[in-house]
């Protein structure tokens, strides 16, 4: 990593907040927040995402953000590259025909959703979220994704929580911006 790259990941990292016991006691969330609040930190979050996109020889056709806080990353970098958005939602926000997959969590299961059509057969698709904890979202969403025969080129976020491993079970190669 140059030394410009890791002076901005270091910047970007000290931008974000740490919150103990939330959502829940045992927990520190860890706010992005306070990046996409300076206009030059956000900038600099999405160069750095961008030009990890850049660096590979294949890039997307499309790119997915993970509901939430993905779609607030996911539309700015795929209009920055010149290509296609798309969501996936938790279970019943989108409307027509949708794809599911249903995931493990801890305790119990989720179910995440695509527009049956939003991708199309062969396309190269990069993931994008704020967060890799235990994977398993991001796990479910390369998996929704190869449900239309397309390609999952990578899984990018923002923040990557190390220690919980959960790359592991991401069946793609992983890129994290910040890890803690």
């Amino acid at each position: 990593m140059s030394v410009n790259k890791n002076k901005r990941t270091e910047r970007l990292k000290s931008l974000i907040s740490s919150h103990a016991d939330f959502p829940k006691p045992g927990i520190t969330f860890r706010n992005i927040f306070p990046i996409l609040r300076n206009p030059d930190a956000f900038d600099d979050l999405l160069c750095l995402i961008i030009e990890e996109i850049k660096s590979k020889a294949q890039l997307p056709d499309v790119i997915v953000g993970l509901d939430a806080r993905g779609f607030l990353l996911g539309p700015v970098i795929a209009l920055r590259l010149g290509i296609g958005f798309v969501p996936v939602r938790k279970v019943g926000k989108l409307p027509g025909k949708v794809e599911q997959v249903t995931y493990q969590l801890e305790y119990g299961t989720d179910t995440l959703e695509m527009e049956a059509n939003a991708i199309k057969s062969n396309q190269n698709v990069i993931v994008i979220d704020d967060l890799i904890a235990l994977g398993g979202t991001a796990a479910a969403a390369c998996q929704l994704i190869r449900k239309h025969s397309a390609t999952v080129l990578q899984c990018i976020s923002v923040v990557e929580l190390v220690a919980l491993k959960g790359r592991d079970k991401i069946d793609a190669p992983v890129f994290s911006v910040i890890q803690f």
